[in-house]
């Protein structure tokens, strides 16, 4: 019997042919954790009485959930893991330079075949570069931070096959909404999520971390997609590291195997207050919305900037609307300074803030009020997610998002993108 993707990268870690339901100790390749779970992980450390850290050079902590802190109680807080980082060497990403999961790729610390593991649930983004990576606790982290190891149960593996082209004015986001949907929320509990296709190929890297981003919300450990000549030009810009290149067998053992035609899918949402609350936009249209956020560890990068500019260049935002955008990372942001996208945003009426999470996690950077409705870029749509539990949070694409603030109601975002090259 063939191997799965998570089969062969956790097995040529591991030195040994591994099936799934094996329990295994790996070596790790990166270790990461935010604001929001380092401060737990570094007691943790202190607790289980660990001297150092296994190498400083493949650890990071990023500053980028509260980011600048809006608090006193966040800043003693950062104050914790700049302390912490500097006695022990590690990478700090500062206030400012961006998202974790924007970062670590961008940066070069990531490469096919390495396994990682961060202290935040959507660190299987990092799969879309054929990388095994996935969230753990900070309890874990910690560990991993002394040993440089991790055990694993081998995940059993599901396969989505893709097929067709995405139509104008619809997006990997619009993909990974509508494969929660069809999947729900915990259909892939512990599961490694494959992603093959023609679609999948025709999307470009950033593209695809959209979708290996949202593999956990159906429930997914990892979210991974084979590398090709795509992804290795990719990563070659950024990293000096060989990767190394798996590919599942034809014959692999899958739990389920699902195939879907995207050419013609509609743009997708997901309603309050569930991600797999699955939705078209033909069906919500007409909604009214207070507030529009661009950004996250999902949508927040340059494609994602650029689309929402094209649709609202020489135009305003509703003015019923405030529209929120926050750049994945510092280079996204001076990159979209440069093509001319930040200005067409600001022309339109957005509120650009510092490069981070923004509002996604709830903390500031634009807490909806009591009843409000918004529409977001976010992968998460939970109950009280951005801070509010009686605001009503809908996820869409950038493109999406872009149309319903221009319009103050939700809409469709293929109007404004047909002949443009919407795909």
């Amino acid at each position: 019997m063939g191997k799965t993707l998570a089969e062969k990268i956790l097995g040529a870690k591991a030195g040994s042919s591994l099936k799934a339901g094996d329990i295994v100790i790996v070596p790790l390749d990166f270790v990461m954790a935010q604001d929001g779970t380092a401060p737990l992980a570094i007691e943790s450390f202190e607790e289980m009485g660990g001297d150092e850290v296994f190498d400083p050079q493949k650890i990071a902590f990023v500053i980028d959930h509260s980011a600048p802190p809006p608090n006193l109680g966040v800043s003693l807080l950062h104050q914790k893991i700049r302390n912490f980082a500097r006695k022990e060497g590690i990478i700090l990403y500062e206030v400012g330079e961006g998202v974790c999961h924007q970062l670590l790729p961008e940066k070069g610390h990531v490469v096919p075949g390495d396994v990682v593991v961060g202290a935040d649930s959507h660190t299987c983004t990092y799969g879309a570069l054929g990388a095994f990576a996935t969230g753990v606790g900070s309890t874990d982290l910690a560990a991993s931070m002394i040993s440089g190891k991790i055990w694993f149960k081998v995940p059993s593996s599901i396969k989505f096959i893709l097929k067709g082209k995405l139509p104008a004015g619809v997006f990997s986001k619009d993909m990974a909404l509508f494969l929660v949907g069809k999947v729900t929320a915990d259909g892939a509990t512990y599961k490694a999520v494959e992603f093959e296709g023609e679609a999948v190929s025709a999307l470009s890297v950033e593209e695809r971390f959209t979708l290996s981003n949202m593999a956990i919300e159906m429930g997914a450990k990892a979210g991974l997609i084979a590398p090709d000549d795509k992804c290795l030009s990719w990563v070659k810009e950024r990293s000096s590291r060989k990767p190394q290149i798996f590919t599942p067998d034809s014959d692999a053992d899958y739990e389920d195997i699902f195939e879907f035609d995207i050419s013609i899918l509609s743009p997708c949402l997901a309603k309050p207050h569930r991600v797999d609350n699955l939705a078209f936009v033909e069906e919500l249209e007409g909604t009214e919305i207070q507030q529009a956020f661009l950004g996250t560890c999902t949508n927040g990068r340059l494609n994602d900037l650029e689309v929402a500019a094209r649709i609202l260049k020489g135009k305003k935002v509703h003015s019923n609307v405030r529209f929120i955008v926050a750049p994945a990372s510092r280079e996204v942001f001076l990159e979209a300074m440069r093509r001319g996208i930040i200005e067409t945003l600001v022309e339109a009426g957005a509120a650009v803030v510092t490069p981070g999470c923004g509002c996604c996690v709830g903390t500031h950077n634009g807490v909806p009020a009591d009843g409000e409705v918004v529409i977001s870029t976010a992968n998460r749509n939970f109950k009280g997610r951005m801070g509010n539990p009686n605001a009503f949070i809908y996820l869409a694409s950038p493109a999406t998002v872009a149309a319903s603030a221009l319009e103050g109601k939700i809409a469709d975002p293929r109007k404004y993108l047909r002949g443009k090259d919407g795909s």
